[in-house]
């Protein structure tokens, strides 16, 4: 068997060290260890350990019986297995308290039979539009009920759980265990009650014992108006039922949205381009653009040039949860016709003429360059 680790070991000083050696280097290490400043995992079990170790010696009894009895596995027919044991047989299998209340092995609250329910996913698709305005849907879940037979509690109708025969409704088994300093008792929920206290002896024949069914049932779920592609939305209590008439877990619904053809999501801000030609963006037009409310008028000014953004007010998607809603931005696209007929290529030349825009590669026009506009 391996050597259990020393306490004067785990402190980092000597075995004749001076009541306030070992105070001392116990702070340093609890300012470094103590789990407010360090998370790493191995940290808070090492923390126990010098919380553990320091009160064993900063004891002048419990000091002196470590040191007569404690180092090196104590006297022979008393080997300790872990450093446990060692605290155990000081502070009676209660697991020891220190510095911040941090402790181990300490008797928690008996579990009891009555458990809440696991939580639910599911994943709805919406479209575009159902996203923006909201919609309500109704999902087909498998889930968790409870039994109707026994009315959730797993027992046989007419009977009932009764006190563990195993702990005797305890919830935990107590084992006795023999060493140098007396009898050490020891505790562990009970393996056949599961630590709640009660057996059932006679299970209900329809769900087993366990007191639920699976079953397939609809759930009407509101989505609200805003949501988006990847958010969840819980339902609460629509989850599985709990165990002997714990409450019910929730559902989560994770939103799927399908892309649109005509818009791009920011936010609340819909984003879409308008293709106009290049006589409308020269001449300017009035036109009707399709929104998420339907049509719309916009006005495109003469001399419009490519690469304009319109913005139309209150014609994005709702804010979700609370008023108002975000805009429509159009950007605006100029086409130059590339396929021009014999009537439309003679009309631009005459165009190009009057501008004084016609060049050939003999006599190319000066085009001067201007920087980016930032």
């Amino acid at each position: 068997m391996a050597p259990v680790r020393d306490l004067y070991e785990i402190l980092g000083v000597e075995r004749g060290a001076s009541g306030e050696d070992i105070k001392k280097a116990y702070r340093g290490l609890a300012r470094e260890l103590h789990p407010d400043v360090n998370a790493d995992p191995a940290a808070e079990t090492r923390f126990k350990e010098i919380v553990g170790a320091y009160e064993i010696l900063s004891d002048p009894q419990k000091r002196q019986q470590y040191d007569a009895y404690g180092q090196g596995g104590g006297p022979a027919g008393f080997p300790f297995n872990d450093i446990q044991d060692i605290f155990d047989m000081f502070f009676g299998g209660q697991g020891f308290a220190g510095a911040g209340g941090v402790g181990t092995r300490r008797r928690g609250p008996r579990r009891t039979r009555t458990q809440r329910g696991e939580d639910l996913f599911i994943a709805t698709a919406l479209t575009f539009e159902e996203a923006a305005f909201g919609v309500q849907r109704e999902l087909q879940v498998d889930r968790l009920t409870a039994c109707e037979s026994c009315m959730g509690v797993g027992a046989e109708p007419g009977t009932a759980p009764v006190a563990c025969r195993t702990c005797g409704g305890a919830g935990e088994t107590q084992q006795v265990r023999r060493s140098i300093f007396g009898t050490l008792m020891t505790a562990a929920p009970c393996q056949v009650c599961e630590g709640t206290g009660q057996e059932i002896l006679d299970r209900c024949k329809t769900c087993g014992g366990d007191g639920r069914l699976v079953g397939k049932e609809a759930i009407t779920v509101d989505l609200p108006a805003g949501v988006a592609d990847g958010m969840e939305l819980r339902v609460t209590g629509s989850g599985h039922a709990g165990r002997a008439g714990g409450p019910q877990g929730d559902l989560y619904v994770g939103i799927r949205v399908e892309p649109s053809e005509a818009f791009e999501r920011h936010g609340q801000d819909l984003a879409s381009i308008l293709d106009i030609s290049m006589t409308q963006a020269a001449l300017g037009a009035d036109l009707q653009i399709d929104t998420l409310d339907g049509p719309e008028h916009v006005k495109i000014e003469p001399g419009t040039e490519s690469g304009t953004t319109l913005r139309i007010r209150g014609k994005g998607v709702p804010n979700l949860n609370r008023r108002g809603r975000g805009d429509l931005f159009v950007t605006v696209h100029v086409r130059v016709p590339a396929d021009l007929s014999k009537v439309e290529r003679k009309l631009l030349e005459q165009l190009a003429e009057i501008r004084e825009e016609r060049s050939s590669k003999k006599d190319p026009a000066r085009a001067p360059l201007r920087r980016p506009e930032s």
